[in-house]
């Protein structure tokens, strides 16, 4: 690539895009528009040729018919030392008549008009042979003078015609005619084209530039909306500006749905954010009000305030209770950290394995359900506990591939949280069986229930409907969070129907194996 072709290449990219298309669009039809002038023009030129051919060979034919006059020399004009008959072809115009012998001399020349500025027309050497080698053809020849052009044609006279002096002569005829007539035309079609062709690109290009402009307005909404996203705006979304099946429609329409997912990535993003700010935070004090406890009893001791045996053994218990809930509380968020690692990266670690590994084996949940009923009654012996199907009714069998030791403490930390949180005495149903194409398990309580907003957050981790509860009969916060994560890490799901005044029902669906038919025998 040249300087010159880098140079203009640089100067068009610094154009904008409407600009570019403007320019490209007039110089296609500029260059259109040029091909056809020059197409129509020589058309024209070759079509005005021919007819002057026609009549150029037509005359010709009669002046080689007709006597060549006595005498030698050149007459011009149509005065009286012009033939009658010879003078009869100044209808023709700029036309001039010559009679050759056979070795090119001219015997007599006629010029049936007034002589035309730059002189009549340069023949070349025609003897009988050039003569003969043109076969009647027109050819061109310029002016003798100028710059003009002579349309001329050759013809061998019949022998009849010629005086036999010398005897054997025969002699030729050379017509030739001005083509200024049909240059005069073509130029003035040539100029009327271009006239009319610049008057054309002027107005196609004023009319181009209204058009590119309302063509690419949507590209000018779509910088808008991007402008605006980047200034935080990821709501924005860009207008319907053409109908869907239309480029523009199509490339709006992609665009509006990445802005969506980018609008819901960033709002998952900000989420999470806000999620791992609250977790650690909440994760901050929960670890630390155990270890003030186990601080303190250890300073009281350092500084001697335990002088009794009792006071001793009662400050060791404090400190191993402590240290017992804040070793369950750090196995409870380890289990969640290999837990959302697993949601997040099927894949595992190394090699592949699950950074929770799961002990999948066939089982039925009624066996859970059993042990459910029984340790709530060892619990709280005054409190009325059924066992029913899902929403009622006869226990049915809930065949599931599951691992059996995760899934007690699922249901361990639902039957924990129902005892917890209602008064004493409050009835507790526990459902077993199958809807549809999974197994059930409920743990349903006649508590107090609770309001949209903490339904809304009860699987939140280190959240508590009651900030003011201790954290001996709330808990830690952890207990519903991780049955959540151990339900969708067996493939299935923990959902929640509550309201205010009509208690809690919690429903842990799993999907049933693929060899087992929905519903069974009790």
């Amino acid at each position: 690539m040249t300087s010159a072709a880098r140079a203009l290449r640089r100067r068009l990219s610094g154009l904008s895009l409407r600009t570019r298309l403007l320019c490209l669009s007039v110089a296609l039809v500029a260059v259109g528009l040029l091909g056809t002038g020059l197409l129509v023009t020589g058309a024209l030129h070759g079509y005005l040729q021919d007819r002057v051919d026609d009549r150029l060979v037509l005359t010709g034919q009669i002046a080689a018919r007709l006597s060549p006059p006595a005498g030698t020399g050149t007459t011009t004009g149509t005065g009286t030392g012009t033939p009658t008959d010879v003078q009869a072809l100044s209808v023709l115009g700029e036309t001039t008549v010559t009679y050759l012998d056979d070795d090119g001399a001219t015997r007599r020349a006629f010029d049936v008009s007034p002589a035309p500025p730059g002189g009549g027309p340069d023949l070349p050497f025609l003897d009988r042979a050039a003569v003969l080698a043109h076969e009647g053809r027109p050819f061109t020849v310029p002016s003798s003078q100028g710059d003009r052009a002579w349309r001329v044609v050759a013809l061998a006279q019949p022998a009849h015609l010629i005086a036999p002096d010398p005897p054997g002569t025969r002699g030729s005829v050379v017509v030739a005619t001005s083509l200024d007539e049909v240059d005069r035309t073509v130029a003035k079609t040539r100029n009327l084209s271009l006239t009319m062709g610049a008057a054309l690109l002027a107005v196609l290009a004023a009319v181009g530039w209204f058009a590119v402009r309302s063509g690419l307005r949507p590209l000018t909404r779509i910088e808008e909306t991007a402008t605006a996203i980047a200034g935080g705006d990821y709501s924005h979304r860009v207008p319907e500006l053409a109908a869907p099946h239309t480029e523009v429609g199509r490339l709006a329409a992609c665009l509006n749905q990445m802005l969506s997912q980018i609008d819901t990535a960033f709002r998952a993003r900000s989420q999470a954010e806000a999620r791992t700010r609250r977790f650690f935070a909440d994760a901050s004090h929960e670890l630390r009000t155990p270890l003030v406890g186990i601080k303190g009893y250890a300073d009281l001791y350092r500084m001697g305030a335990l002088s009794t045996r009792e006071d001793l053994d009662r400050t060791m218990t404090r400190i191993a209770a402590e240290s017992t809930r804040l070793a369950r509380l750090v196995e409870e968020m380890f289990l969640l950290a290999r837990l959302d690692e697993d949601a997040h990266h099927p894949a595992g670690g190394p090699g592949g394995e699950p950074a929770f590994a799961l002990d999948l084996a066939p089982m039925d949940l009624r066996t859970l359900a059993a042990d459910a009923l029984r340790d709530i009654r060892a619990l709280d012996k005054a409190r009325p506990v059924t066992l029913t199907g899902p929403g009622g009714g006869r226990p049915t069998n809930a065949p599931a591939v599951a691992d059996e030791a995760r899934l007690r403490q699922v249901v361990t930390n639902l039957i924990g949280n129902a005892v917890t949180h209602t008064p004493p005495g409050t009835p507790i149903r526990i459902g077993v069986g199958t809807a549809g194409d999974q197994a059930v398990l409920e743990v349903s309580d006649h508590g107090p229930g609770l309001t949209p907003a903490e339904r809304d957050r009860v699987f939140d981790r280190f959240y508590r409907t009651d900030d003011s509860r201790d954290r001996t009969t709330g808990g830690s916060g952890l207990g519903l969070a991780i049955a959540q994560a151990l339900v969708s890490a067996h493939g299935g799901r923990i959902t929640l129907d509550t309201a205010p005044g009509h208690g809690c029902t919690f429903h842990v669906l799993l999907p049933l194996p693929s060899d087992e038919p929905p519903g069974g025998c009790p």
